[in-house]
């Protein structure tokens, strides 16, 4: 028995990997993560220039505590769109009442949801509520696998839309920039397909004619 199988990752990566390729027939599948902690960052004006023509400088305020919020997306493969909620923080309740939004979105056919086996996605209290919901399926990768779930590339586009270079005030702001990138991204989705693409086919070189000509005294 190889590391593979001991630590269950071939059994989970086939099984994830049929649900990219060939899911169930009317069947949705998506690929859900958390993102966080996003904590605002306030950066107060300076109060004024000192007698001698400096400027004074102001010490940066660093939010804490209950303002961080943290970003729930699940992505549907099959189109590329993406369904995002704030929240401040992650547990089973706000787990709960996402997958309900992730089963408003999809209101036909089974819905496997392809996550990591956190916590909050595998709790007592989860698992009593998805007795409720027959149409929710989840599909844990395996610990250490993060890269069978499309919701980790999803999140690398996300950040550069929405995050990088920003300072937000507070939650409200986190939440309007995740709302307005969701949207931009969501306008030009497209179906996430699973593997290495094939490598392009090399058509036939170009053939020069290099003509040498001496030079005449």
């Amino acid at each position: 028995m190889d590391a593979l199988e001991r630590c269950g990752l071939r059994g989970k990566r086939t099984r994830i990997a049929e649900l990219y390729t060939s899911p169930p027939d009317g069947a949705t599948v998506v690929c859900a993560d958390e993102l966080g902690p996003v904590i605002p960052r306030t950066f107060p004006p300076a109060p004024g220039w000192s007698p001698d023509g400096h400027r004074i400088k102001n010490e940066i305020d660093y939010s804490r505590g209950p303002e961080k919020t943290w970003v729930y997306g699940a992505l549907r493969i099959r189109d590329g769109q993406e369904l995002t909620m704030t929240a401040t923080s992650r547990n089973s309740v706000l787990y709960q009442q996402f997958l309900q939004l992730v089963e408003d979105a999809n209101p036909a056919g089974d819905i496997y949801v392809i996550t990591d086996n956190l916590s909050s996605h595998n709790s007592v209290s989860t698992r009593t509520w998805l007795e409720g919901h027959p149409r929710i399926r989840h599909g844990f990768i395996a610990v250490g696998a993060c890269w069978l779930n499309l919701q980790e590339g999803w999140w690398r586009t996300f950040r550069k839309t929405a995050l990088a270079g920003r300072s937000f005030g507070d939650r409200d702001h986190i939440t309007q920039a995740t709302e307005v990138a969701t949207a931009q991204l969501n306008a030009r989705a497209r179906t996430w397909i699973w593997g290495r693409p094939a490598p392009p086919t090399r058509g036939l070189r170009r053939r020069y004619l290099y003509t040498l000509r001496g030079t005449q005294h």
